[in-house]
């Protein structure tokens, strides 16, 4: 589950050229600018009147069960919880990044903790996931989809080396339209790990 990840040392209009999105912001706005956590506000892009603008909002869905955290990933595509969001082009998004975190999922038996590992895509100073938003009574918010690997063997993707059980579903440039504007099928077909070779690790 990633639940950390970065927008450094990028401006707001690098994001929106890397994003193509219009440069007429939907609202004014302040985005924490180095890490962004769950509650906290992350850019996103979304269609609106036939263009892509670029917007904030919270990251994380409220949690149906009280009390709990907001929920940040979407695994479970068909759950009737991410049902409008998913099937409305308009509900989806991208989401910018320079680099995410995941933790390992075994402590270091040395020191008896969980070491962090950052993400990023060496050839896209920022890339994207693949996110659903909605409007809320607090406001819009935000999550991403996260996907399982091929042959379902973690172990072979350099993601999935440290945390087997999930990773963000990072879009190719040329796919984020199909994203944004297909048909439901059209879109979740994107849903799988991005190519371990053009991801870099630190």
């Amino acid at each position: 589950m990633c639940n950390l990840y970065r927008l450094k040392n990028v401006e707001r209009w690098e994001i929106a050229a890397a994003t193509g999105a219009d440069q007429t912001w939907a609202r004014s706005f302040e985005v924490e600018r180095d890490y962004v956590a769950p509650g906290g506000l992350g850019y996103v892009v979304r269609h609106e009147d036939g263009r892509r603008v670029l917007d904030a909002m919270r990251w994380g869905y409220p949690n149906p069960v009280p009390g709990k955290a907001p929920v940040t990933n979407i695994r479970n595509y068909i759950s009737p919880f991410w049902h409008s969001s998913l099937t409305k082009p308009a509900q989806r998004c991208l989401v910018p990044v320079t680099s995410f975190q995941e933790w390992s999922v075994e402590p270091n038996p040395e020191s008896g903790k969980k070491k962090a590992h950052w993400f990023s895509v060496p050839s896209r100073r920022v890339f994207t996931f693949a996110g659903a938003w909605r409007h809320t009574d607090k406001g819009p918010v935000f999550a991403f989809l996260t996907c399982g690997y091929e042959d379902d063997n973690p172990a072979a993707h350099i993601v999935g080396r440290i945390y087997p059980k999930a990773c963000p579903v990072i879009l190719h440039k040329e796919d984020e339209e199909r994203w944004l504007t297909g048909k439901l099928d059209r879109a979740l077909s994107l849903a799988w790990a991005y190519p371990s070779q053009l991801i870099s690790v630190e």
